[in-house]
């Protein structure tokens, strides 16, 4: 695998709102002592699942993880980023671009792409059926 630094597709820095910002414990590890994939893709569906419900104004359900690429690893005291991005609204559901960074390191912390991904979401009604969304340029981050 390249190092972030040498990939030529890796940006230099997070595209997207700040969703999400956690600590991997020793509890996340996998028995490689990383961090268990699962718990990757569980904090990055919690980051794109907020946008799309601050887009959609309504909860949300979680209908696909489109793709998904595991660039790093990420380690026990990484500091975990998730950033999201609207990528595309249909009728009732949204996808989101999900970018996963770390915060590495004591001091002057490095950042590293570690993870993307492409999560769709439905809105949902008080019934727990489908609702139609705004088009995309209507979305306005709370702040």
């Amino acid at each position: 695998m390249n190092s972030h630094k040498d990939s030529p597709m890796t940006p230099e820095s997070p595209t997207g709102d700040l969703m999400l910002r956690t600590l991997a414990m020793p509890a996340d590890t996998n028995p490689s002592g990383d961090i268990f994939g699962g718990w990757l893709l569980s904090q990055m569906d919690v980051g794109g699942s907020l946008l799309a419900a601050e887009h959609a104004g309504s909860r949300v359900a979680t209908v696909a993880v489109e793709s998904m690429k595991f660039h790093l690893p990420v380690y026990v005291g990484d500091v975990l980023c998730c950033y999201a991005t609207l990528h595309r609204v249909g009728r009732t559901s949204m996808t989101v671009e999900v970018q996963a960074w770390v915060l590495r390191g004591g001091g002057a912390r490095e950042r590293l792409l570690v993870t993307d991904g492409l999560f769709t979401y439905v809105a949902m009604d008080d019934q727990g059926l489908p609702r139609p969304v705004p088009p995309l340029a209507t979305r306005h981050l709370e702040t």
